[in-house]
């Protein structure tokens, strides 16, 4: 249990590490952008091989299926609410965060990290030692996500303050949640496990697909797609060591 929190934790500080690097240096948009499709391929290639490969080997087509189908739906529709309340471009670098409520920003980053670490949790479950590619891959993809929101925030008005509280505050969250996650899925089945892997996966895909890697195309360009590959190529060779 408290392994699961620690490396939920793990995972968490990422976002401050990055939020850090955002706050303290004006971090080029070219950089951001790189850094985060590299951090998105790495976080395509754990979803496919460490969370919904495991989950259909364990309990099949339907259960992978259902979460996955579940998983993007539960963020598409958390993701528009939190829009309505001011939680809109909350990992955007170019300051598009000003007049956003703080309520919403909150949420918001809550909503992207907790899936995340709900992942890492599981892979604890079957008693295993943590999936070391999951928690890469979730430390890899935090850092560029902290960066790029750590420096739209400042650029939209908020202090160095408020910004790295918000993401020590998701960094705590995230700890508690892999811990949770681990001890509410304990003595589940194999079909419950597979359908929360496969949930987890929808979910972060959708926020991939939404917010990370758009703000690095806008950011970096057309070479978004190679940097993406190589991360994927990189996270990939790490689940096959």
């Amino acid at each position: 249990m408290l392994e699961a929190g620690f490396w939920g934790l793990v995972g968490g500080l990422a976002l401050v590490i990055g939020a850090v690097a955002g706050v303290v240096r004006d971090v080029p948009a070219r950089v951001i952008g790189g850094v985060m499709a590299f951090g998105a391929g790495v976080l395509i290639s754990a979803l496919a091989f460490e969370l919904t490969a495991e989950a259909f080997d364990a309990s099949g087509g339907r259960e992978v299926v259902l979460g996955l189908l579940g998983g993007a739906l539960a963020f598409y529709l958390g993701d528009r609410m939190l829009d309505s309340r001011g939680g809109t471009d909350r990992k955007m670098s170019g300051g598009q965060q000003a007049g956003s409520a703080a309520q919403g920003l909150v949420l918001g980053a809550l909503l992207d990290g907790i899936p995340e670490s709900v992942a890492i949790g599981v892979s604890l479950v079957d008693g295993s030692t943590v999936s070391v590619a999951i928690v890469a891959a979730v430390f890899l993809s935090n850092v560029p996500e902290g960066m790029s929101a750590a420096t739209g925030l400042v650029k939209a008005g908020r202090s160095r303050r408020w910004v790295l509280t918000l993401w020590a505050v998701v960094a705590v969250v995230s700890g508690l949640a892999a811990l949770l996650g681990y001890v509410v899925l304990g003595d589940a089945s194999a079909s419950v496990l597979a359908v929360i892997q496969a949930f987890a996966a929808g979910a972060i895909l959708t926020m991939l697909a939404d917010t990370m890697i758009p703000e690095a195309y806008e950011n970096r360009g057309r070479s978004v797609g190679l940097i993406t590959t190589l991360g994927f190529v990189l996270a990939f060779l790490l689940s096959q060591a």
